[in-house]
C-alpha cells in the first residue's frame, strides 16, 4: 500500500509539473507574441483593408472596427536563446554591446539566427542593392528602396548576408492581399531580434508588386518579417509600413505560384496549404 501511495503521489507531482510547463509557455505566448488585424471597414463603397502586426512585450488579441470583423492571429514565441551561428565561411564575433560587424560582401559570413542588437551602417553610399530570393516555387527579385527606407533596407541586407532568411517559412499567405515571411520559427511571432524605427513611405501608397516591412513591438519598429503585395488589398493599406522596395522580376511566376498556397479556410492566412520556404536571399551591390 506504502508503494502504491508513493508511486500516486509521484504520478501528482508530475503532472503538477507538466501544468506548470504548459502555464510558462501560454505566458511566454502572450507576452512575445506579433499580431496581425485585418480590418474591412465599409465606407462609401470603398473598401479599406489594414494590417497591424504588435509584439515585444506587448499582449497580443483580436483588433476590430466599427461595422466589420477582423481576425488576429497569435501564435508562437519570439526565439531567446543564445546567439546560433552555423559556420559557412567565418564565424562573426560580435561586439561588447551584442551587435555583430558587417557581414561580407560575397555572402561568405556564418549564418546567425538570433541577435542581440541592431545592425551598424552596412551599405554603401552610392550603390544600389537588390535581392534574389529563392523559394521552393521559384526566385523573384527584389530592387531595394534605400533612399525610401534606409534604415530598413540596411537591416534586411546585413540579416540576408548573415544567411538568416536561409531555409525559413513564408507562414501567411492571404489570396489577393499578400505573403507574408521573414519569421524562423514559422509561427508568425518570431523574429530577428532587430528593434528598427519604422519608414513611412514617402510616397503614402503602396502597389501590387510592393515589398513592405511588418511591424513589431507596438507596431513603431520591425524585425525580419516581411511582405509582398499580391493584390489590392495590400495596395490599399495606409503608409504604416517601412517600403522595402518592389519585385522586378518573377512576379508572375513565382509571386503567383506562393499566393495560390493560400488557404482560404485558413485563419488570418496562417497555415498555407504547403510549405512555402525561402531557401536563400542573395544580396547584388552595384
Amino acid at each position: 500500500m506504502g508503494t502504491d501511495k508513493r508511486e500516486r503521489q509521484k504520478a501528482n507531482r508530475q503532472l503538477k509539473l507538466q501544468e506548470m510547463v504548459r502555464d510558462a509557455r501560454k505566458s511566454q505566448v502572450k507576452k512575445r507574441s506579433l499580431q496581425i488585424g485585418i480590418g474591412v471597414p465599409l465606407a462609401i463603397a470603398a473598401v479599406f483593408l489594414l494590417v497591424w502586426l504588435t509584439g515585444g512585450d506587448s499582449d497580443s488579441g483580436t483588433t476590430t472596427t466599427a461595422s466589420t470583423t477582423s481576425v488576429a492571429s497569435a501564435v508562437g514565441t519570439t526565439t531567446t536563446a543564445a546567439p546560433i551561428v552555423t559556420v559557412l565561411g567565418t564565424a562573426p564575433t560580435p561586439d561588447a554591446s551584442g551587435a555583430y560587424p558587417c557581414p561580407a560582401a560575397d555572402g561568405s559570413a556564418g549564418r546567425v539566427v538570433v541577435f542581440k542588437a541592431n545592425p551598424p551602417e552596412c551599405l554603401t553610399e552610392g550603390k544600389t542593392y537588390t535581392a534574389e530570393v529563392e523559394t521552393n516555387k521559384g526566385s523573384y527579385t527584389i530592387a531595394l528602396d534605400r533612399a525610401n527606407s534606409p534604415a530598413n533596407v540596411n537591416m534586411f541586407v546585413y540579416l540576408a548576408r548573415y544567411h538568416f532568411y536561409d531555409n525559413t517559412p513564408c507562414h501567411r499567405i492571404i489570396k489577393d492581399f499578400m505573403f507574408q515571411c521573414g519569421d524562423p520559427t514559422g509561427t508568425g511571432s518570431g523574429g530577428a531580434g532587430m528593434s528598427v524605427p519604422v519608414e513611412a513611405p514617402k510616397s503614402g501608397t503602396y502597389e501590387v508588386a510592393s515589398v513592405a516591412m511588418a511591424k513589431v513591438g507596438g507596431a513603431t519598429t520591425n524585425d525580419s518579417q516581411f511582405f509582398v503585395v499580391t493584390g489590392a488589398q495590400g495596395a490599399g493599406l495606409p503608409a504604416d509600413y517601412s517600403l522595402l522596395g518592389s519585385v522586378t522580376a518573377g512576379f508572375d511566376t513565382t509571386a503567383r505560384a506562393i499566393e495560390a498556397a493560400a488557404d482560404p479556410a485558413a485563419s488570418n492566412g496562417v497555415p498555407p496549404l504547403e510549405p512555402v520556404t525561402i531557401l536563400k536571399v542573395t544580396i547584388t551591390e552595384s
